[in-house]
């Protein structure tokens, strides 16, 4: 399987040297080798392990950041909004 490194660095907006881009292909080259060697899992029975039931959180509302913090990490701010690309033609 041949992986487009500079594409996937493009999407993630990520800019690699010609070295780190032939380190980072050979990596994700390992890492779908290896996912490929995984057994196929079987599914003919349940899929969820009765002796180790998933537990759930409470859902509550916690105010963590204040909005400057948070639009402090966005490429582009405008009137306390973060802009992004159109993506809908008129």
């Amino acid at each position: 399987m041949e992986i487009d490194i500079k594409r996937l660095a493009r999407l993630a907006k990520l800019k690699f040297t010609p070295e780190e881009e032939e380190k980072y292909a050979a990596q994700m080259a390992n890492i779908v080798a290896m996912v490929e060697k995984l057994p196929d899992l079987d599914a003919s029975g349940p899929l969820i392990d009765p002796d180790n039931p998933m537990e759930f959180r409470k859902d509550e509302v916690e105010k963590k950041y204040s909005r400057d913090e948070l639009l402090a990490n966005a490429p582009e701010v405008q009137a306390g909004c973060v802009v992004v690309p159109k993506t809908v033609a008129e």
